[in-house]
């Protein structure tokens, strides 16, 4: 069952078509056909401009309302075959990341010839390697695609050097930044920030109220390159929110309390900075509504209003709010930080899988549990396994905890560091709290809310599996496992081959099963069938450059039945048969 509440503007798209066109009191939002089958799976995300609202849902399906010229309400459905794993929203804008890492994308500054028509924009990436997008965020009228490679494209409007390329607009990905790690950008502003590995932070794109955070000298229309930003706030930059004429930035310091904080920077007028006067480098936002023993759990920033969601279940708000969008029960602004009064919500007890997410004109509160997968319940059988054991941890009186380093990297972001952090934490408790602790890595589920607090930054609940899993077989000293074809060896690491195949999963998880890096011969498969199995495994995309044949798709349907190859919709053979005709 879906929680998802909503106030502000009941106009653009009108969601509710008995209720007036301001909603100023946080409201529940049900959608009109309960009994469809996407309206039953679980909400994933939202994500809203000024046009249009897409709703995302854990079973990869997404329906959409759209304002229209005739004012027709009804959601769409969005026709994309592949699973979908995220939906970005500008004001003339749209794109969607799939699973298999690709991105559709719709806009008039994306495909002026057909404005309206989803376009596969990460196919025209010039370097074939960029092709695999982890991540996506919009801008007002420009998108950002960040690559499995860490690097940062940008396609769309260019008006005020937002993408950092030479001409107004681009139609097609331009390459802005090499090794970046994070993309921070909004569905209002004509400006973004990236963030490097070493947390080095760059800007580009409209200045004129100094939403860039580079100083009053630096007050400009437009910073055409990406520019370092210096002077940034002591600690970790944890997320930063855009709106049209200012930015909001949370960073966390591990020895402060309240560990996390805001800093805003740029225009004050409409109120969205939490201040009373422009700000040019990012500011603390002081407010004794953020309490020491509190947490900021999640934060989102619209045209010119802010919604901030604590640990507590505290929802604090401030900006604009001509449309009721900060849910006060009134339509007048507030220029600092006041919390609202919240409907007694279905799962206070688990405020962590609470978010906030502030649209143009209106905002959402919507409960999006975390993803407790198969192959995570697989992962712990794996932990449990003593032979796969191979690193060790000191709780605080010296009783050794023994666990799995793959498994701890594919649950801490492929992350030495954190791996170093989880020592040190480890070292501090006693065995109980230490099994508590390692049991929640697993299993991804709170076991104590103050352990949780704790460690909860080490913990990465949206890591997509199969991109894990890619930058896991990238790593030559974790492919573990022999698959032998006639005179060649391919080396697959378990992890993967218990994801992808039913066969394997038996193998690896049978407690009466050898452990040993077992050679299996597939010499009745070609050698171009194996191809395309060996690139399916990894990345759930047909390799490209193999000339499909009849004997091909045949021996595909073997394979698919030897190996117990789980599949995905649209599935391996289908795609195979759908490119064989378009070759004839």
């Amino acid at each position: 069952m879906n929680e998802i509440l909503f106030f502000g503007s009941n106009k653009f798209p009108k969601l509710f078509k008995n209720e007036q066109d301001s909603i100023t009191k946080p409201i529940q939002f049900k959608f009109e056909n309960e009994n469809e089958n996407e309206n039953e799976k679980q909400i994933k995300q939202i994500s809203s401009g000024y046009f249009g609202i897409i709703f995302l849902f854990k079973n990869g399906k997404a329906i959409e309302y759209l304002k229209e010229n005739n004012l027709k309400q009804n959601p769409q459905k969005i026709q994309i075959e592949e699973n979908i794993q995220k939906v970005t929203v500008g004001v003339q804008n749209e794109a969607i990341l799939t699973l298999e890492g690709n991105v559709f994308a719709k806009g008039k500054d994306i495909n002026s010839k057909n404005p309206n028509e989803f376009i596969n924009i990460s196919s025209l990436i010039k370097n074939k390697k960029d092709r695999i997008i982890e991540d996506i965020v919009s801008g007002r009228n420009s998108i950002y695609l960040l690559t499995s490679n860490r690097n940062t494209y940008g396609i769309g409007s260019n008006r005020y050097g937002q993408i950092g390329y030479k001409s107004k607009k681009t139609e097609k990905p331009i390459l802005m930044m090499k090794n970046v790690s994070k993309i921070f950008s909004g569905n209002t502003s004509f400006h973004v920030f990236l963030l490097n590995s070493n947390q080095e932070l760059f800007g580009c794109g409209y200045n004129y109220y100094g939403q860039l955070g580079l100083g009053e000298s630096k007050k400009e229309i437009s910073i055409k390159k990406l520019t370092k930003i210096q002077n940034i706030p002591k600690g970790k930059i944890i997320d930063i929110q855009c709106g049209n004429t200012y930015s909001i930035m949370l960073i966390e310091n591990e020895n402060e309390n309240p560990k996390r904080k805001l800093y805003s920077c740029g225009f004050y007028k409409y109120n969205g900075l939490g201040k009373n006067q422009n700000i040019y480098e990012f500011t603390e936002i002081k407010s004794s509504l953020f309490e020491k023993n509190d947490n900021i759990l999640d934060f989102s920033v619209g045209n010119y209003h802010t919604l901030i969601l604590t640990e507590k279940g505290k929802l604090i708000v401030f900006g604009l709010n001509d449309y009721g969008e900060l849910g006060t029960g009134d339509t007048n602004n507030q220029s600092i930080p006041i919390q609202i009064e919240l409907p007694k919500l279905r799962f206070n007890e688990d405020i962590s899988n609470y978010h906030v997410l502030c649209a143009y004109y209106n905002s959402f509160l919507y409960y999006s549990p975390s993803s407790f997968s198969n192959l995570e319940e697989d992962l712990i059988k794996l932990f449990e396994r003593k032979e796969f054991c191979d690193i060790s941890f000191k709780t605080k009186n010296g009783e050794i905890i023994e666990a799995h380093k793959l498994i701890l990297k594919y649950r801490l972001n492929q992350n030495e560091i954190e791996i170093e952090k989880l020592q040190e934490i480890i070292s501090k408790k006693l065995i109980k709290e230490s099994n508590q602790i390692f049991e929640m890595i697993y299993s991804n589920r709170i076991i104590n809310p103050k352990l949780y607090s704790e460690i909860k930054e080490i913990i990465n609940s949206n890591e997509k599996i199969e991109e894990t899993m890619k930058r896991i077989y990238l790593n030559e000293n974790e492919k573990d496992f022999i698959i032998e074809r006639k005179e060649k060896q391919y080396k697959f690491p378990k992890l993967i081959l218990i994801m992808r195949s039913e066969l394997y999963r038996g193998m690896f998880l049978s407690v009466t099963e050898d452990t040993s890096n077992k050679v299996t011969d597939y010499s009745e498969l070609s050698n171009k069938s194996f191809q395309i199995f060996e690139y399916w495994i990894y990345s759930n995309q047909i390799k490209n450059g193999i000339e499909i044949t009849q004997q091909i798709i045949n021996e595909i349907k073997i394979g698919i039945d030897y190996f117990q190859l789980n599949q995905t919709n649209p599935n391996l053979v289908d795609l195979l048969i759908k490119k064989f005709n378009n070759q004839n």
